[in-house]
């Protein structure tokens, strides 16, 4: 099974899923990631999450139970997939925000956290995953993009209509959203990061469908800066590296009240 070593069948709590994108091999892919019971840290790669059965479907702090196999096409030490014709089995148990979280924390801190700087310095194929703590966030930042698909990931929409199941409509999000943020490293020249996070995409798709798009871009600032990152909240980001270059990016949050609140 790999360095890690999770059994079979593997229990896991979801913590972040990632807004999808094209795939001509499996439709589209979600990567997914979550925590062991022990807290260890797993990333579930190639999900074909919206084209899986519903019962299926899972949600953020939701244990799931699935057999899987290390991904022998990712070296990263925490990829694993899910073994071919496996069932995801959503467990319907998510744990809830009751008690500041605690239920969450249990197993989310278990590992305890890592700064950013810290994490840069190795490398993927010992680690790429993994949860910090920013000492302070500085900004969320919202970049225009290209408005559509490359000509590639079109030819593959267009290939996969002809020859396989139909495809449901994807939208490409118009916008790059980042943190920049500076860690609990000391002398920490700050960082600046992506953020891939489902819940980015489909909040401005909402909001624009509802307001029209630069408020839309105002509402993800609001949500992602002004609540996620707010000064009674003790932040956390999940973060993890992009196989293909090595770099990290921002998953999602983690995001209980601050216990102590300084005057």
């Amino acid at each position: 099974m790999g360095q890690l070593g999770p059994k079979n069948p593997a229990r896991m709590l979801i913590t972040v899923k990632t807004y999808p994108i094209p795939s001509f091999t499996y439709l589209e892919l979600v990567c997914t990631a979550g925590v062991l019971k022990d807290g260890s840290f797993v990333r579930l790669y190639p999900i074909d999450y919206r084209y899986r059965p519903y019962w299926e479907w899972y949600r953020k702090y939701e244990w799931v139970e699935l057999d899987i196999e290390k991904n022998e096409k990712d070296p990263r030490p925490e990829s694993y997939r899910p073994r071919t014709g496996a069932l995801i089995r959503a467990t319907g148990c998510v744990l809830s925000t009751e008690d500041n979280w605690a239920e969450r924390k249990k197993f989310v801190l278990a590992k305890g956290v890592q700064t950013m700087c810290e994490l840069r310095k190795g490398s993927q194929i010992q680690r790429s995953l993994g949860i910090v703590r920013p000492a302070a966030v500085k900004d969320f930042i919202a970049e225009p993009c290209e408005r559509d698909w490359t000509a590639e990931q079109k030819e593959q929409f267009r290939q996969l209509s002809l020859f396989g199941p139909q495809r449901k409509p994807l939208e490409k999000i118009p916008y790059k959203f980042s943190y920049n943020f500076v860690c609990e490293e000391s002398g920490c020249p700050s960082h600046q990061m992506m953020i891939e996070d489902w819940e980015a995409g489909q909040l401005f798709r909402k909001m624009r469908d509802m307001h029209g798009e630069a408020v839309a871009v105002q509402k993800v600032k609001q949500r992602f800066l002004d609540t996620i990152c707010a000064p009674k909240v003790d932040t956390h980001f999940f973060v993890g590296t992009v196989l293909q270059h090595g770099t990290w990016i921002i998953l999602g949050a983690f995001w209980p009240k601050r216990l102590h609140i300084a005057s």
